[in-house]
């Protein structure tokens, strides 16, 4: 009866430590992936900075653009009238 409950007792007492490993494991694993994900999430977030600069930059180009567009018709119906007021062909 004493060697059953010594073997009982080792095969509990190795199922805990199995379980304790497992436990140590997947928690090792659950660490690196928040690691991970944080990691990532900054990335992102980064990323998407530098993006929100770009769209910015692109449409104080677009704005300027659409300013120089309206002085080019301008300057050009200004020369229009010039050129028929002195007998030119439009």
């Amino acid at each position: 009866m004493d060697a059953t409950v010594t073997l009982t007792g080792s095969v509990l007492a190795c199922f805990g430590m199995l379980g304790a490993a497992l436990v140590a494991y997947f928690g090792k694993r659950g660490e690196n992936v928040v690691a991970g994900y944080s990691s990532l999430t900054e990335r992102l977030q980064t990323e998407r900075d530098r993006l929100e600069r770009q769209v910015a930059e692109l449409g104080a180009q677009v704005i300027e653009l659409r300013t120089q567009q309206v002085e080019d018709k301008s300057e050009i119906a200004r020369l229009r009238h010039s050129s028929d007021h002195r007998g030119g062909v439009s």
